[in-house]
């Protein structure tokens, strides 16, 4: 796509070689009209947020209200509303002239995704075949929002680079692809993953990764000058890692059993944080010139601990184990940010903005191997016999499975997120080439302008010196002559 003759960034006008143009307003109204329909058809309360809770609660022999799933599950998914809306806004909010854009569009697209989640999750987990129906509760709404996670994820690598129609279609097919594959991975493979390493990290970095490829621009370097960041762009973003940071323990414990597997996710997951942070500051220290840190590493390898403990959240891995996945999974996202993205831009032709794959994709792969080696180490000893039975659901129909049968079985859960994330991104991707969209023409990415009404001595600015971005390392000696240059 392409500017109008006239040379306007405007998003609403359209590019002469276009005859036909999906608009937002169109998007939203007739999804909006979808939704309450198919929510009118199928979606009621279940029968701890209706009104015959107060029978439901004598027929079982429930002694008080405080026995409601909400009050066990609620404070978790005030954590990963906020990680969701805050959190992931505003980490996209680095790029200098494109904040609104991060936080905005993730704003637009997580509203749009839970909607469609609660129904696609709900026809795969929460379907009464009796009556049609599929009821919903607290723990649905947390499960949408995982659900979301994935497609936000996504949005991080084709950051700046599409525009909010192809968002939601990139969240349409997500959402659904999300809810086939956590189907099969959850139920069918019957492997454990609390924390969403392999089913939310993996699928959707790798989900986003495959988009950004299939939606290569050899011409990005027209908008050179905007993907990058300033002081105050990476002052706003480091908002969203610390919140993130924070509510990880909530993220990775949401809906684990109540007890201690959600005791055990949370002091797991607060370890592994914290061991990540202080090695990417080493690695980031030692890696420059001078010793200086870097924020592109601050701002998101410190997350990956997080990321790699969510598998093995809930397992008997001890502290000391926790710690050393941190330990280790900061040094690789570090270093991805160092080597890996670079040579994915130059070699392999993807242009991850965010550095989805250091923060996601890798780290969610290293979570994967971490639950299934984890898993299969698994002992009577360790877990006793009625833990094991808890830990890893050894009832019904797979009462007869063993540790080391569940090791391979959280092994194919791995692939079956990196095969969904690869093929599926691939396929959307294609849908998302279609010039139809609406994207921003090479030379008008990473700018807000084209889709935002900006306060007016925001309109337009002069080239700023390139800062900081995820893709390519900085240059901290750039001379007067490179300025001269990229003044004229």
């Amino acid at each position: 796509m392409g500017n109008c003759a006239q040379g306007c960034k405007d998003y609403w006008c359209r590019p002469k070689n276009t005859n036909v143009r999906v608009s937002l307003p169109a998007v939203c109204f007739v999804w909006q009209t979808a939704m309450i329909i198919l929510f009118g058809v199928f979606i009621r309360y279940d029968e701890e947020s209706d009104t015959h809770w107060v029978e439901y609660r004598k027929e079982n022999n429930i002694s008080s209200d405080i026995e409601n799933d909400f009050y066990f599950r609620y404070p978790s998914f005030q954590d990963v509303h906020v990680m969701i809306f805050v959190g992931f806004g505003f980490l996209m909010t680095f790029l200098k002239r494109y904040s609104f854009g991060g936080v905005g569009f993730n704003f637009l697209i997580a509203s749009f995704g839970i909607q469609w989640a609660l129904l696609m999750q709900g026809w795969f987990h929460a379907l009464n075949p009796e009556t049609g129906k599929i009821t919903i509760g607290v723990e649905s709404l947390i499960n949408a929002d995982f659900c979301v996670a994935g497609c936000l994820i996504a949005y991080g690598a084709c950051l700046g680079k599409v525009s909010p129609v192809q968002l939601m279609v990139l969240t349409l097919f997500g959402v659904t692809l999300f809810a086939v594959e956590e189907y099969i991975i959850l139920d069918l493979i019957h492997a454990k993953d609390a924390g969403g390493s392999m089913v939310i990290h993996t699928f959707g970095g790798y989900y986003g990764l495959a988009i950004s490829w299939v939606l290569y621009r050899p011409n990005l370097h027209q908008s050179k000058r905007l993907n990058g960041s300033v002081y105050q762009s990476d002052v706003f973003a480091m908002i969203g890692t610390l919140f993130l940071w924070m509510f990880w323990p909530s993220f990775n414990s949401a809906i684990t059993d109540h007890g201690d597997g959600q005791h055990r996710a949370a002091i797991n997951t607060y370890l592994a944080l914290a061991s990540t942070v202080l090695t990417t500051y080493a690695i980031s220290s030692l890696s420059a010139k001078r010793g200086k840190l870097d924020m592109v590493h601050i701002q998101n390898a410190t997350l990956a601990g997080g990321v790699a403990m969510g598998t093995a959240a809930e397992f008997m891995i001890q502290p000391y184990g926790s710690l050393i996945v941190g330990f280790c999974t900061g040094i690789l996202s570090t270093f991805g940010y160092l080597v890996l993205s670079p040579f994915m831009e130059k070699t392999l032709k993807i242009q991850d903005t965010c550095g989805v794959h250091n923060l996601h994709a890798m780290p969610g792969v290293i979570g994967g191997v971490v639950g299934a080696i984890t898993a299969a180490a698994a002992t009577v000893d360790v877990y006793s016999k009625e833990g094991l039975i808890n830990t890893f659901d050894f009832e019904d129909e797979f009462v007869n499975r063993t540790v080391g049968t569940q090791g391979g079985h959280q092994a194919a859960g791995l692939c079956v997120s990196i095969v969904f994330g690869i093929g599926g991104g691939a396929l959307v991707g294609l849908v998302l080439r279609l010039p139809i969209w609406g994207d921003p023409a090479d030379d008008n990415c990473f700018d807000d302008e084209v889709y935002w009404e900006l306060p007016e001595d925001e309109e337009s600015i002069p080239p700023i010196l390139e800062y900081n971005n995820h893709m390519i390392t900085k240059n901290p000696d750039m001379s007067e002559s490179n300025f001269s240059v990229e003044q004229s």
